[in-house]
């Protein structure tokens, strides 16, 4: 298994995190409260935390081809859902290299 995570500063990471669920509930299988959520897609699992400093994301996926693919799932649709906030891209991080 390997796995990334990336933190995005934003006051709203609830209303994110709530929207990315409720959005992917249609097609696959996900949990969620107002401050956790997990999305499970056929190539990974997208773990989200959100807290009053914003959003955190863990992907965590078979190999390096699957990461890559469920890191672009949940950043095409957060990009697209924070339009508002400018978000352009996600800083996705190894935990090994996580300052």
């Amino acid at each position: 298994m390997v796995q990334s995570i990336a933190e995005w500063r934003t006051e709203h990471g609830g209303k994110y995190l709530v929207q990315l669920c409720k959005h992917f509930a249609h097609k696959i299988d996900v949990s969620y409260s107002e401050t956790h959520g997990e999305c499970r897609f056929s190539c990974g699992t997208a773990t989200l935390d959100a807290d009053d400093d914003g959003l955190k994301i863990m992907a965590v996926a078979a190999d390096e081809e699957q990461l890559a693919e469920t890191q672009s799932v949940i950043e095409r649709h957060l990009v697209r859902f924070a339009f508002r906030e400018n978000l352009e891209a996600l800083q996705w991080q190894a935990p090994d290299r996580i300052a």
